[in-house]
């Protein structure tokens, strides 16, 4: 319980599940973004097809059994949507690596630079003469 207790108040997992929130969202706005605004015009450009209708039957629906069909539409939104997320979580891990490298750059140019070995070796000597 207490190795719990440890890796439930760590920071990582509170980012962690902030992250997770976020994305669930953001999954779901990209997924109206696909069904709702981006299908629609795609489908009238190709005759009017809603994609999320699109299906191929396999057995009809009889009596209190529901039809059988396979969904290729809905899976072509999918797919999209994927695309889309994707793309969106590639843009900003981008945008991470290049604000790290240049944090990282910044860093490294502030340090000062170490003193050559000579200069080194010549200060311990002078240090071990004093004493």
């Amino acid at each position: 319980m207490n190795e719990f207790k440890k890796f439930i108040s760590r920071g990582n997992v509170i980012d962690m599940a902030v992250g997770l929130i976020v994305a669930t969202y953001f999954g779901a706005i990209i997924k109206s973004l696909v069904n709702d605004v981006i299908m629609p015009p795609i489908g009238l450009l190709l005759g009017g097809v809603n994609f999320s209708a699109l299906k191929v039957v396999i057995q009809e629906a009889q009596g209190e059994t529901t039809e059988v069909a396979i969904l290729y539409g809905a899976f072509i939104n999918t797919i999209i949507t994927f695309l889309i997320v994707s793309f969106a979580i590639f843009m900003a891990v981008k945008m991470y690596n290049k604000a790290q490298e240049r944090f990282k750059k910044e860093e490294e140019e502030a340090k000062p630079a170490a003193p050559p070995k000579q200069e080194v070796l010549l200060t311990e000597i002078r240090n071990l003469l004093k004493k």
